[in-house]
């Protein structure tokens, strides 16, 4: 017997075709639809520029409390009611939200969209929100926040996230909330949240067979009882850096892990380099094959794990790397994450690792953008951050033609190493003197 020694190289990316993409306006609102014919299955979802981001300083949660409580009936039908008459279209609610946008909706069979939307705008815009049920709602949304926050991860998340973009701005908080925020909610901040938010008519996305499907009609189902204008829109918050390194401790007094997050801002989504600052993000740490997984899992056998790339909003981006180490290696697991980091930064990127990594995410879109949902949610990535709409007809063969050039320069351009913020979580008497012996920065103890 005997074993494998190099890696297998990187297949050829498969060939993929993204669905054509139409545009109409109806009944005061903006339909984005792609035309998947032959498909039986379709998705509609009502994108509403309602994002976290648009929550104010110091009332964090509202969308999630939101989103739980339009479920729970309207002015017309009790939740019981509502409840039967989603059920009998064999559909369920989709929610989601994120910094840019609040999103709800429905798959169902192509002959039954338009009654689907028709529930679905009468949740978002008229909605019991009756107090009782708020509060039951934002109860138990402040109980699960609790209960996550008793484990290792979201507190060094909290704590990188107002490092990087201060506690003082709502992007510089969690996106949905803590558990203090969100039990601070009261019935008002709901119903004047909705009333601001969920009233403009937003962009209906539509995925599915357009031949078999009526756009006026779904459009009129969808904008009914909507009003005012587009959202008022702010412009991108341009990356800040701090002068040198930090080491922020969280005490988490007897663990025998050490939760790592090391992270500094970055430029946002529509940034021109955005397909070559991916591919940099992805031979660094953003696959299991990057060099920082190979580095601390494979060769030190520090962790099972470690990722680290960038992630953008429509606003504002940052590069972030995550993991979670034995309590004995905190520190040389720090210090090699940073040395990587440098590295890729001074060097760039290799023409093998390159093929590794544009293999992967073109032959992902393979993969993932194929079933209604999917394509609907790269349609959402067009609206929000006014991207043509031929962007993921071309994403794949911009991915293929990324050279070490552009990837290299990217990597040069957005990775900070002397900037970065490094949050440790873990047995502070352990680990603190260690810490400061690296020289990595000043070691700073934080105060819950």
């Amino acid at each position: 017997m005997s074993l494998i020694a190099e890696r297998p190289g990187p297949g050829a990316a498969r060939p993929y075709r993204f669905p054509p993409v139409t545009r109409r306006t109806v009944a005061g609102g903006e339909i984005v639809a792609a035309h998947l014919p032959g498909q039986n299955l379709a998705v509609a979802l009502l994108l509403l520029d309602a994002g976290a981001g648009r929550e104010p300083l110091g009332r964090e949660g509202l969308g999630g409390v939101l989103a739980k409580a339009i479920e729970e009936g309207t002015a017309h039908r009790d939740a019981t009611a509502y409840a039967l008459a989603i059920e009998a279209l064999g559909t369920e609610l989709v929610v989601g939200l994120d910094w840019d946008s609040f999103q709800i909706s429905v798959q169902v069979p192509v002959d039954r969209l338009t009654a689907a939307v028709e529930l679905l705008a009468e949740a978002v815009r008229t909605p019991r929100l009756d107090p009782a049920d708020i509060l039951r709602v934002r109860d138990d949304e402040a109980t699960g926040l609790r209960m996550d926050w008793a484990n290792p991860g979201p507190r060094a998340d909290a704590v990188l996230r107002a490092d990087l973009y201060g506690a003082d701005s709502r992007i510089g908080r969690p996106l949905y909330g803590d558990p203090r925020s969100v039990a601070g909610l009261g019935v008002d901040d709901v119903r004047v949240f909705h009333s601001e938010w969920f009233l403009r008519p937003g962009t209906l996305v539509v995925a599915g067979d357009l031949d078999r499907l009526d756009l006026d009609a779904l459009g009129a189902a969808a904008f009914a009882g909507a009003g005012g204008g587009p959202a008022p829109q702010d412009g991108p918050i341009e990356p800040t850096f701090h002068a040198g390194r930090r080491i922020l401790l969280v005490d988490r007094p007897g663990s025998v892990q050490s939760t790592l997050r090391l992270g500094h801002p970055a430029p946002h989504r529509a940034q021109p380099d955005h397909v070559p600052t991916t591919l940099a993000g992805t031979v660094l740490g953003g696959a299991f094959t990057s060099r920082l997984n190979h580095l601390i899992r494979e060769v030190r056998g520090y962790t099972y794990g470690i990722r680290g790339e960038f992630g953008a909003a429509r606003r504002f981006g940052r590069f972030a790397v995550a993991a979670g180490v034995q309590t004995a290696v905190t520190a040389p697991a720090l210090v090699e994450s940073v040395g990587e980091i440098a590295r890729t930064q001074l060097t760039g990127v290799t023409s093998d690792e390159l093929a590794v990594a544009r293999s992967w995410r073109a032959g992902q879109l393979s993969v993932e953008l194929q079933s209604p949902r999917a394509i609907a949610s790269a349609l959402v990535t067009l609206v929000v951050h006014g991207l043509p709409d031929d962007y993921h007809a071309r994403l794949r063969e911009s991915l293929l033609a990324a050279d070490v050039e552009q990837v290299s320069a990217a990597a040069a351009a957005h990775l900070r190493p002397e900037s970065l913020t490094l949050v440790v979580e873990g047995d502070v008497a352990v680990i603190r003197d260690e810490l400061v012996a690296t020289g990595l920065g000043e070691v700073v103890d934080v105060v819950d």
